[in-house]
């Protein structure tokens, strides 16, 4: 499956960006989708992800009740809506796609398939 993220941009801080992954050659639905970010000097980080089965998501700590990530079946596409944005949610976010269990869905390595990345800038 190839995966594209974009809708990325410049925003300032409490306001709002939704991100988009758009995928080909297979069903993204298939797959449980991760959004997963990294700062300047950072290592990757898990933000978010929706399982194949159900459709159940998860988030990070530093943006559960701020963020929600879904996903259009009809358009193959998962989304990340980043609301109450803060400087320190700057970063280049990704979109990823496997087929996983429960406990990897926060492991970045597990995931197979990897979109470019778009980046995030929060000013203050």
């Amino acid at each position: 499956v190839q995966l594209q993220a974009f809708g990325g941009g410049l925003v300032q801080a409490g306001g709002s960006l939704r991100l988009s992954c758009a995928a080909s050659g297979r069903t993204l639905s298939e797959y449980a989708t991760g959004w997963f970010r990294q700062a300047p000097g950072k290592e990757r980080e898990f933000v978010a992800a929706i399982r194949q089965i159900g459709g159940h998501t998860y988030y990070a700590d530093s943006v559960k009740g701020r963020f929600a990530v879904s996903r259009d079946n009809a358009k193959n596409t998962a989304y990340l809506q980043m609301n109450s944005l803060k400087p320190e949610d700057t970063a280049v976010y990704y979109c990823a796609a496997g087929r996983l269990i429960l406990s990897s869905l926060r492991n970045y390595e597990a995931y197979n398939y990897w979109g470019h990345g778009t980046v995030v800038t929060v000013s203050s």
